[in-house]
C-alpha cells in the first residue's frame, strides 16, 4: 500500500481514523518536520474537547480511575481519548506502556483512542509532546481528552498548564497524603479524589483535607470519594469536574495556564547602536519598528523562537524609559507575559490589591497591555499582554 499524502492524513485525523492519529502522534513525539506543518492545520478545529488532567503519586490508582472514567463517559455516549504518560525505558527511551496494557479492554471501541507517551526526561509528570498531542486529539473531535501523568511529587505541576480541570488522586493510609498536597500540587487541582475509599482511613483523610483547605486562600477544590475498581463515585466525579469547568468559564478559577513570555523589554539610549550587537553580532533581524507616542518611546522588535526582544529608546528625557535610563542606565526594563484573558487577569490582580500603572490600552504592534508595578511583582516591572 502506498503512504497517504499529507492532505489525506489531515482528513483522516479529522475523521478520527486511529491509524492516522497514531501516525500524527508519532510525528509529534519524534519532532518530525511533518509535525510542524500538521500543527498549523489544527487550530480551526480545536477548542471543543474537555481536557481532564489526572495526576497524583504512584500507587494511587490513576490508571484504574481512568479506566472507570472511560466506561462512564462511553455510557454517556461520549468519545474519549487518553494520553497516558509513562516512564521512559532506560534502554530504548520509549514508553514502558504500562497504561496501554491496563487499558487494552477499550482498544476495540472505535470511540476510544489511547496513546502511551514516554516522559523522555521531561519534568512535571508529562512528556514534551503531551500538549501538542492533546491538541491533535481535540482537533480530531473527541468529546473528552484525558491526560494521565506519570506519578508526580509536590512540585511537578505541569499538568495544570494543559488541562481544563485537574484531578488530584489520593489514597488513604499512605502516610503523607496531606503533606504531599500542601506544596504546589495542591494549588493546581480543582477536584481532590480520594480513591480506594473503601480502605480504612478514608474518612480521616477527608477530614484532614478539609482542615487543610480551610487554611487556603482563593478557589477551594471539591473532594470526591471513589472506588475506581468498582466504578463507585465515578459519575459524581465527572459531575464535579464539569462544575469546576463551568466555574473556570465564569472566572471563579483559572483555566489552562497558557501564560508565556512574550518579550523582554530592554532600555537603550540608541537603538541604532544597540543593533550593532543584536543584529550584526547575534544575527537577529528586526521584524518591526515604530514609535509609541503615549509611552514616548521608539521600539524595535527582534523575534526569537516563541518570544521577542524589544529595544526601547526614549523620545524624551522625561519619558518613563528616559527616567529609567537616567536612574539605572541601560538594561532590562520589563518582562512581558502573554495571558489568555487580560481583562480577567486585571480583575484578579485588583481583587488581590496589586498596583496597576495603567488601564488596558493598545501598545506596540497593536497589542492590548497593562503594566504591573514592581512592588506587586517581586521587584520586576511586569507587562501583561492579551494573547
Amino acid at each position: 500500500m502506498t503512504e497517504p499524502s499529507f492532505r489525506e492524513t489531515i482528513d483522516r485525523i479529522l475523521a478520527r481514523d486511529p491509524r492516522a492519529l497514531a501516525r500524527a502522534a508519532t510525528w509529534i513525539e519524534n519532532r518530525r518536520p511533518e509535525a510542524k506543518a500538521l500543527l498549523k492545520e489544527l487550530p480551526p478545529h480545536e477548542g471543543r474537547a474537555v481536557v481532564l488532567g489526572v495526576t497524583g503519586a504512584p500507587g494511587t490508582g490513576k490508571s484504574t480511575l481512568c479506566n472507570a472514567l472511560i466506561r462512564e463517559l462511553r455510557a454517556q455516549a461520549k468519545t474519549v481519548a487518553i494520553v497516558a504518560v509513562d516512564p521512559s525505558s532506560p534502554y530504548t527511551g520509549g514508553a514502558l506502556l504500562g497504561d496501554r496494557v491496563r487499558m487494552q479492554q477499550h482498544h476495540a471501541d472505535p470511540g476510544v483512542f489511547i496513546r502511551s507517551m514516554a516522559t523522555r526526561g521531561a519534568a512535571g509528570g508529562v512528556a514534551r509532546a503531551t500538549k501538542e498531542t492533546a491538541l491533535l486529539l481535540d482537533a480530531a473531535g473527541f468529546d473528552v481528552v484525558i491526560i494521565e501523568t506519570v506519578g508526580v511529587g509536590q512540585d511537578e505541576v505541569e499538568i495544570a498548564r494543559l488541562a481544563d480541570v485537574t484531578l488530584l488522586v489520593l489514597t488513604p493510609g499512605s502516610g503523607d497524603e496531606v503533606q504531599a498536597i500542601k506544596a504546589g500540587i495542591m494549588e493546581i487541582a480543582q477536584v481532590l479524589v480520594i480513591n480506594k475509599a473503601d480502605l480504612p482511613g478514608a474518612e480521616k483523610l477527608e477530614h484532614e483535607l478539609n482542615a487543610s483547605l480551610g487554611l487556603a486562600h482563593g478557589y477551594k477544590p471539591v473532594i470526591i470519594r471513589t472506588v475506581a475498581s468498582e466504578g463507585q463515585g465515578i459519575a459524581e466525579l465527572l459531575s464535579a469536574a464539569e462544575k469546576a469547568r463551568g466555574d473556570a468559564g465564569r472566572g471563579a478559577l483559572p483555566r489552562r495556564a497558557e501564560v508565556s513570555i512574550d518579550h523582554l523589554g530592554i532600555a537603550v539610549r540608541s537603538i541604532e547602536q544597540a543593533l550593532g550587537f543584536y543584529e550584526r553580532q547575534l544575527g537577529l533581524k528586526i521584524a518591526m519598528r515604530e514609535t509609541v507616542a503615549q509611552e514616548k518611546v521608539h521600539v524595535a522588535m527582534l523575534p526569537l523562537e516563541g518570544s521577542r526582544i524589544e529595544l526601547l529608546e526614549p523620545t524624551e528625557a522625561e519619558s518613563p524609559v528616559g527616567k529609567f535610563l537616567a536612574k539605572r542606565g541601560e538594561g532590562l526594563h520589563h518582562v512581558a507575559l502573554k495571558v489568555p484573558d487580560l481583562n480577567a487577569a486585571v480583575e484578579r490582580l485588583r481583587a488581590a490589591g496589586a498596583k496597576l500603572l495603567n488601564e488596558p490600552r493598545m501598545g506596540a504592534g497593536g497589542h492590548l497591555y497593562v503594566f504591573v508595578h514592581p512592588a506587586s511583582s517581586g521587584g520586576v516591572l511586569l507587562e501583561l499582554i492579551q494573547a
